[in-house]
């Protein structure tokens, strides 16, 4: 058996899991909620952080903003591509309630995609992609 570590989406408790059965619907071991639930996790800098330095699971991150009209076109889209979880974690980052964040990742342009797995950059791409190219995108990303 091979375990990974991922986070809940509630109490952001680290829990190891048998990868093997990562599709079974596995619940937190401390809260005992459901550890995916094919919703957009959202995040601020702390939790970002945390997601970042503990996560096994690629992330895909969508940094947006409320004012953006690309970003709120988008945001269907991308709470559609949550429901592929377990095969990735989805965060939401409001750039404006996590400026270190936004800072950090360089954000010059909202909404921005970013695909990370554990911890390292794997991809990036600015710009609010229609459904079909978003998932192309994300697929060839996590493939390699």
């Amino acid at each position: 058996m091979a375990y990974l570590q991922t986070l809940c989406a509630h109490c952001l408790t680290a829990n190891r899991v048998d990868d093997s059965r990562l599709s079974e619907a596995p619940k937190c071991g401390k809260c005992h909620k459901p550890l995916f639930t094919g919703q957009p996790i959202s995040a601020n800098d702390a939790q970002l952080t945390r997601w970042l330095s503990h996560e096994q699971l690629p992330l895909v991150v969508d940094f947006w903003a409320e004012w953006c009209g690309p970003c709120q076109s988008f945001g269907p889209a991308f709470a559609r591509a949550a429901e592929l979880e377990p095969i990735a974690r989805f965060i939401k980052v409001n750039t404006e309630q996590a400026p270190q964040s936004a800072a950090q990742f360089q954000i010059r342009s909202i909404p921005t995609l970013m695909i990370f797995q554990q911890g390292k950059i794997l991809d990036q791409q600015a710009g609010a992609p229609p459904y079909p190219q978003f998932l192309q995108w994300l697929h060839q990303t996590l493939s390699r």
